[in-house]
């Protein structure tokens, strides 16, 4: 048997879950995944698992025409160039192939989806056993999180898994040209589904006890610290500003693989004791920091979507992104800038903060249209992609 718990969650009437023993969790430090891999292991040293020979579904696949996987390494370690994967990830996404493949064998499906390169084993392991057409979700490419320097061997995974897929969904067009361009996959074959967010009840501001001094503007980063979030385009922008205009705070809220690099930029520039570095932030301090925020600043390299800046426009927040990122397709009232372009950033940051009625603009109108995003419209084209995919007097709602 495969060692899956099995529940319902009342909020999700239609919705059966598993819960099986994986150690798939990419963002985790060395120190967690190792705890987590000691309480896999010793779940299944209870139980027999069957193992299923993942190669087998590379075979399959290329008889039909599709690329075939790269061979796997089970015993390697990697950390990625924008990622930060730690720990065995590799032979993670392939035993998490193994056991949902057999799991999936004991169901009756219509449709399998699959999300970002980790799953994309499985879903073409589960395909090639049933025969039932895949959807693999495109989240984030290996271009977005290393640019150029892109880990070889996890492009393979994705370049599989999307020419395996019988549909691709993408979370916005900029990713859909990524997918085109850099995987060759044809167009026709390609669904654009937006993210959304779930609707803040209450957004009103709040005084929150803090170092910073009350009179202080604050301008707010909240992301990971990595290649992919442009963090030092934040700084080189938030240096620019505070040459004229000093009552001015830059909080970078988050971890990653540059925040050692980061704070030191901050201190060669001699802007460090105006930028405050809080760390992963999560729950109610996330809540805390939006109150606090007088604008969010979103100067991503390449953002496949990014939720954060509907999250901060929800909180009342008046936002700028990069022109890089999906979610400046679908937003109006937000000011858009080239990540590169630090003179632009600095001198729109300096405008939501100078001007009160460009401010308020923003907030008002901004938080109008992020009510107007939902993810019942997501969910519904979704929905639509699987009606393409099963016979037609079978229609899944």
């Amino acid at each position: 048997d495969v060692p899956a718990e099995t529940f319902l969650l009342k909020e999700f009437r239609n919705v059966r879950f598993h819960a099986l023993p994986s150690a798939l969790q990419p963002y985790q430090t060395q120190e967690d995944y190792e705890q987590t891999l000691k309480t896999v292991k010793s779940v299944e040293s209870k139980i027999e698992i069957e193992t299923f020979p993942a190669s087998q579904t590379a075979e399959k696949k290329t008889q039909n025409g599709s690329p075939e996987s790269a061979p796997s390494k089970p015993t390697e370690t990697f950390v990625g160039a924008g990622a930060n994967y730690e720990g065995d990830m590799y032979s993670e996404v392939e035993r998490y192939a193994r056991l949902v493949s057999q799991l999936a064998s004991q169901e009756t499906f219509d449709v399998i989806h699959a999300h970002d390169w980790m799953t994309y084993p499985a879903g073409l392991a589960i395909a090639a056993i049933s025969g039932k057409p895949l959807v693999v979700h495109v989240h984030s490419t290996e271009f977005d999180r290393s640019g150029e320097h892109v880990n070889q061997r996890i492009y393979d995974i994705e370049r599989s898994g999307m020419h395996g897929a019988t549909r691709v969904v993408t979370v916005s067009y900029l990713t859909k040209k990524i997918v085109t361009t850099r995987y060759n996959v044809p167009c026709e074959k390609i669904r654009v589904v937006y993210n959304a967010i779930d609707t803040i009840s209450t957004t009103k501001h709040t005084q929150t006890q803090t170092d910073i001094d009350k009179d202080e503007k604050i301008v707010l980063f909240l992301g990971r610290i990595t290649m992919q979030k442009g963090p030092e385009y934040f700084l080189a922008a938030a240096k620019k500003v505070l040459d004229v205009f000093e009552n001015v705070r830059f909080v970078m809220a988050g971890s990653g693989d540059m925040i050692r690099k980061v704070i030191e930029l901050a201190a060669e520039m001699g802007i460090g004791h105006k930028v405050l570095f809080t760390g992963f932030l999560r729950g109610e301090d996330v809540e805390k920091i939006y109150r606090m925020a007088d604008l969010y600043v979103m100067p991503s390299v390449s953002e496949p979507f990014g939720i954060a800046p509907l999250e901060a426009i929800s909180h009342d927040v008046p936002v700028i992104v990069s022109k890089q990122s999906g979610v400046s397709e679908i937003l109006q009232h937000v000011l858009k800038v080239d990540f590169w372009d630090v003179n632009e950033m600095a001198n729109k940051i300096i405008a939501v903060l100078k001007h009160p009625p460009l401010h308020t603009t923003l907030r008002e109108h901004g938080s109008f249209e992020v009510r107007k995003l939902s993810w019942t419209d997501a969910a519904k084209a979704c929905s639509d992609v699987y009606n393409e995919l099963v016979p037609s007097n079978h229609v899944m709602v």
